[in-house]
């Protein structure tokens, strides 16, 4: 498994490039120059959107709503706005990242409501059997491809923003189990990795999902993301270290080293 060193930089200098805009966005604002504001703000939207996208059909996946009741559209529109008349709310450039998110994930929760805690999964995570996890990544993948009824909103198709590509050192911090992983990392493709991670994901509740994608995917702080999630920090490390745990039991339990 090669490890795509591109998609981290890209995360790097997105976070880089959102920081560095505030200062401009203030004296867009200050000017009165909205039309220059909104085509800034514009440059950053793709990865918001495909974050966005990421939760919105997770929500679709699990039933909470169907795909045409709301569209990404329709909260990056209320994003601008929210951007415009609440920006000076930013102290620093370097919060203005973080403010985001929160600002996103504000959007978010009036349309998306916290599922209750069902940790039966979670539970028996050692308790499925080869076939049962075959199974589930199979109906997992049959929902992800649009079969039936269930039909998941598009996501935004540009390589350098669309990833969620997760990889064995998402998930296992501390190389003590590296006889093991090696032995992974030989027999199952990337995509394979990414499938079975992004399938886990699904079945634990949202706020382990959406933690375990701020810290991931949006290389969020656990201080930062605590913020946007109105968490405290142990709340939001404990979400964190149960959603690594379930996926490392998943794989030691789909994938003994035999």
């Amino acid at each position: 498994m090669e490890t795509n060193v591109s998609y981290f930089e890209n995360k790097k200098e997105f976070r880089l490039f959102v920081t560095k805009s505030f200062t401009n966005l203030i004296t867009l604002k200050k000017e009165g120059n909205q039309t220059s504001f909104n085509a800034l703000v514009l440059e950053i939207m793709p990865q918001i959107r495909q974050y966005v996208n990421t939760q919105l059909n997770a929500a679709i996946r699990k039933g909470d709503f169907s795909k045409n009741k709301y569209k990404a559209d329709d909260i990056i529109d209320q994003l601008f706005i929210e951007i415009y008349d609440h920006i000076e709310e930013v102290e620093k450039e370097e919060h203005f990242y973080k403010w985001l998110f929160k600002k996103t994930n504000a959007l978010l929760e009036d349309i998306i409501e916290e599922e209750a805690f069902d940790d039966f999964f979670f539970k028996n995570i050692d308790d499925y059997s080869k076939p049962e996890w075959s199974a589930m990544q199979e109906k997992y993948s049959s929902d992800a491809e649009g079969d039936g009824h269930l039909k998941l909103i598009e996501e935004f198709d540009d390589r350098s923003y669309n990833h969620n590509d997760y990889t064995l050192k998402d998930v296992f911090i501390e190389n003590k189990e590296k006889g093991w992983i090696e032995k992974i990392d030989a027999d199952l493709s990337d995509e394979e990795i990414k499938n079975h991670i992004k399938m886990v994901l699904h079945n634990l509740p949202y706020a382990m999902r959406n933690v375990f994608e701020l810290s991931t995917n949006q290389k969020l702080e656990l201080e930062e993301i605590a913020e946007i999630r109105k968490n405290t920090v142990e709340e939001v490390t404990q979400l964190l270290k149960d959603a690594k745990k379930a996926l490392q039991l998943s794989f030691f339990n789909r994938y003994p080293n035999d």
